[in-house]
């Protein structure tokens, strides 16, 4: 077999799910119930988080909390502060991939 197959989460307890840490990229899904986020932190890496469902909450650097919907892709550059937060009932799942790999990311 030539491919590698990968699977993560269908349900909607609250994940973090490393799904390819490689040098090329890092592939991460997430799921988070209300009031439910990631740490603040900076980026490590050229973001990109795609909004799979609910509503994603978050802030950027020194700027208002923006909000996105399913569908939504964001771009977000390196040692960018983030903080990400589901402030909705629904729960809101995400893809997020870092590129180049943090570990090899040339600053």
């Amino acid at each position: 077999m030539i491919e590698q197959v990968f699977n993560y989460s269908t349900e909607n307890d609250t994940a973090v799910e490393k799904i390819i840490m490689d040098d090329n990229i890092n592939y991460i899904h997430m799921i988070f119930n209300k009031e439910e986020g990631l740490p603040e932190h900076y980026s490590n890496s050229n973001v990109y988080m795609t909004v799979i469902k609910g509503i994603l909450s978050i802030q950027l650097d020194e700027q208002d909390v923006h909000e996105y919907v399913k569908g939504d892709i964001l771009k977000i550059p390196y040692n960018t502060k983030m903080n990400v937060k589901n402030l909705h009932d629904d729960v809101l799942e995400l893809i997020v991939i870092k590129s180049p790999a943090p570990a090899l990311f040339k600053k």
